[in-house]
């Protein structure tokens, strides 16, 4: 089955594709020829994931999925939520936003932290939705040289290393992203 994965992100792509079954080809936005943007205007994930399936499946006419994620921090009102890629800023920079966090945490006690992460896929025109939830802490400084966004400062629970200091084959175990992509694998494997 060939399926396009709707993300830019070269990091989120290697993420997916090493969970993704022999049975299943992924297909890149940059395998289909297309370099626009996608907008995510959604004031929810899982409105952003289901809008850009939307804006690939009305031009390509191929099963798509996209995923959308948000870093939610409660003592901070849940920021930065669906603007975790431009906490910092429309330059969508990691460190920027690492740093923006990491001061607004600045004084806090609460430091705990949740990864949400949507996928929506579009096989024949509707739309399915999966889900997954990774609980942890923001820790007080960077950690681990691999993972993107904010892994270096993000703790799951029951762990004593942040998500840039694990394998992306430990990572996807137990990220929002390895969760919900598993449930996707599944429906689409049944």
């Amino acid at each position: 089955m060939d399926i396009i994965f709707a993300t830019h992100n070269k990091n989120k792509l290697k993420e997916v594709q090493i969970m993704m079954p022999p049975h299943i080809k992924l297909l890149s936005l940059e395998d289909i020829g297309m370099n626009e943007d996608i907008p995510e205007t959604s004031p929810t994930i899982s409105g952003n994931a289901i809008q850009k399936v939307q804006f690939i499946r009305t031009r390509y006419n191929l099963p798509v999925f996209a995923d959308d994620t948000g870093l939610e921090v409660p003592s901070l009102n849940n920021a930065p939520g669906v603007y975790s890629a431009r906490y910092a800023g429309e330059q969508k920079n990691s460190q920027d936003n690492m740093n923006l966090l990491l001061q607004n945490l600045e004084n806090k006690k609460d430091r705990s932290a949740r990864f949400i992460t949507v996928f929506a896929l579009d096989m024949e025109h509707s739309q399915t939705i999966f889900e997954g939830v990774c609980k942890g802490m923001i820790t007080e400084q960077r950690m681990g040289e691999d993972g993107f966004g904010y892994d270096p400062i993000f703790m799951p629970h029951g762990f004593d290393k942040t998500f840039a200091q694990m394998s992306l084959t430990e990572k996807g175990e137990i990220s929002h992203r390895g969760i919900a992509l598993k449930k996707l694998i599944t429906y689409l494997s049944e």
